[in-house]
């Protein structure tokens, strides 16, 4: 039996609801302010990367890994899976299918967690903006921290980006985790408006 605390995942079988989370996300309310400021240093320099990449959108990504600009001297490093990962840096242009994949892997990471929009496709859907099947609002779905703008970025500029959401999450302004518990039901309507094929649980954690 669901209330309102609960969802109802009624976009899977009947006899599969009970197998996933139905429990609505939580706001993280902050630490005593010294604390908290302490937290988001922590966190601000060391940021775990799960980059889901379509397309051309990823090709500057690999680059940043090599010895040139070697990002790992800036507290970050690539991972395989949600679970580990505290940035979602989505690059390239993100089409019906494959935002119902991005909503799965940003709902599985734990918080805190951020949200990095690559290249033009990403920030208002680029050459296919006006494509029946691409995304070119990607903030009506995910709560983004930060956009790079370019086709494609170069390193050096996603570098800065880094360096633009690092500055956001000491001075606690990357509250995206927070956004999407609190506007919850505005953002699962907007995805649900779009994917008619949903067949996955309200909120996957």
């Amino acid at each position: 039996m669901h209330n309102k605390e609960t969802l109802p995942n009624l976009g899977l079988p009947e006899h599969e609801r009970d197998l996933f989370c139905d429990a609505r996300p939580r706001v993280s309310k902050p630490l005593a302010s010294y604390i908290e400021k302490f937290l988001n240093w922590s966190r601000a320099n060391s940021l775990w990367i799960l980059a889901y990449g379509t397309g051309c959108g990823a090709i500057e990504l690999r680059p940043l890994f090599t010895a040139r600009f070697d990002i790992s001297r800036y507290g970050m490093a690539p991972r395989p899976t949600p679970r580990q990962a505290s940035l979602l840096m989505i690059g390239g242009y993100l089409s019906v299918k494959t935002l119902k994949r991005v909503i799965r892997s940003y709902e599985q990471m734990q918080n805190p967690k951020f949200v990095i929009g690559l290249g033009s496709c990403t920030v208002n859907g680029g050459m296919y903006w006006d494509s029946y099947n691409t995304i070119n609002r990607l903030d009506h779905y995910l709560p983004v921290d930060v956009y790079i703008t370019g086709c494609m970025p170069r390193p050096e500029a996603i570098i800065a980006g880094f360096e633009q959401l690092k500055k956001r999450i000491k001075d606690g302004r990357a509250e995206g985790a927070n956004q999407y518990a609190e506007q919850f039901d505005w953002y699962k309507a907007n995805q649900k408006k779009i994917i008619t094929d949903w067949n996955m649980p309200d909120y996957n954690w």
